[in-house]
């Protein structure tokens, strides 16, 4: 038996050392937190409202919009519950709860991503067969693979997190949960828990960006094939909000998994803002580079709001 083993809660951690401003850093923190559920919920309604919006690549946009939300609801409540409250503890299994659907939610965004390139692909490679390959019963199949896929394939390492005995500090480094915070806390054989995450960050992030990039090489190759200098505009234009979309997600998932194999030397302030960034930057900016770079999504919010303040 583990001595001091029988604790059932953790201890969630701000910004160590600035204890003191916590409530001023959250104020950014909350207006962030606000604009992800505004934009992200006006997408979401606008996609379901709007008729001309009913078509796969819309469907998959409301589907990222959907994961931003469950991510940022997932971790932000708790956040700004330890910066402004000083809420820090929280139980076993509400933590490792948590931590479940932080990375099956990650790993479903890099798959809906996928799949938006799927959807581009396919569009420009086989236009005339668009709506035949994406009908809607093949969009629902791709969107179940790839809930599936995420919220799978975690279950084994977040699985034995709650047998494992916790003996060290049960003091994490976030003000949420993750797995490989957690694991550093485990006294018990943690080989599989350490292993099994790399190869699953292989299979996914690295295989799906992968494959993102050669179905871009791909359509670039058709794009150029184009005749008209017009229509090859018109083309990748309908890939631009895609592409941002994509360097937003995989720059910040480079940038954080640099910092924590090789930042050792760097200041944990700034372990702890990548990680802020991760989770709150990809959320913040798609639907406003969505409403930015694409016309029917800005036409359609002007509809919706239009009618509904002639129907108030």
């Amino acid at each position: 038996m583990w001595p001091n083993s029988s604790f059932n809660s953790f201890l969630l951690t701000g910004f160590p050392d600035s204890e003191a401003a916590h409530s001023w850093i959250s104020t950014p923190f909350f207006f962030v937190y606000l604009s992800v559920l505004l934009g992200n919920g006006t997408l979401l309604l606008l996609i379901k409202e709007d008729h001309s919006l009913h078509e796969p690549m819309y469907y998959f946009l409301a589907m990222l919009a959907a994961t931003d939300l469950g991510l940022t609801l997932t971790t932000m409540p708790l956040v700004l519950g330890v910066l402004w409250l000083g809420h820090r503890e929280i139980g076993n299994v509400a933590c490792f709860s948590q931590a479940y659907f932080i990375h099956s939610l990650s790993f479903v965004e890099s798959g809906v991503l996928l799949a938006m390139a799927y959807d581009r692909f396919i569009a420009i490679r086989n236009p005339l067969r668009y709506t035949s390959i994406l009908t809607n019963a093949r969009v629902v199949k791709i969107g179940l693979g790839v809930l599936m896929r995420g919220f799978v394939s975690v279950v084994p390492p977040i699985l034995p997190l709650y047998f494992f005995p916790y003996c060290h500090s049960h003091a994490l480094s976030h003000a949420f949960c993750l797995h490989q915070d957690v694991i550093k806390l485990a006294c018990a054989d943690t080989s599989f828990n350490r292993l099994y995450p790399v190869v699953l960050v292989v299979l996914i992030f690295v295989l799906d960006s992968l494959i993102i990039l050669i179905s871009y090489v791909l359509i670039l190759k058709s794009v150029l094939n184009i005749a008209s200098r017009e229509e090859r505009v018109k083309a990748l234009n309908t890939c631009v909000s895609h592409i941002c979309c994509v360097l937003v997600f995989y720059v910040t998932v480079i940038g954080l998994s640099l910092i924590h194999r090789f930042g050792k030397q760097v200041p944990r302030v700034v372990h702890l803002v990548m990680s802020y960034v991760y989770f709150l930057f990809p959320p913040f900016m798609n639907p406003i580079i969505y409403s930015a770079k694409t016309k029917q999504i800005q036409s359609g919010i002007l509809r919706l709001f239009t009618t509904h303040r002639v129907g108030a």
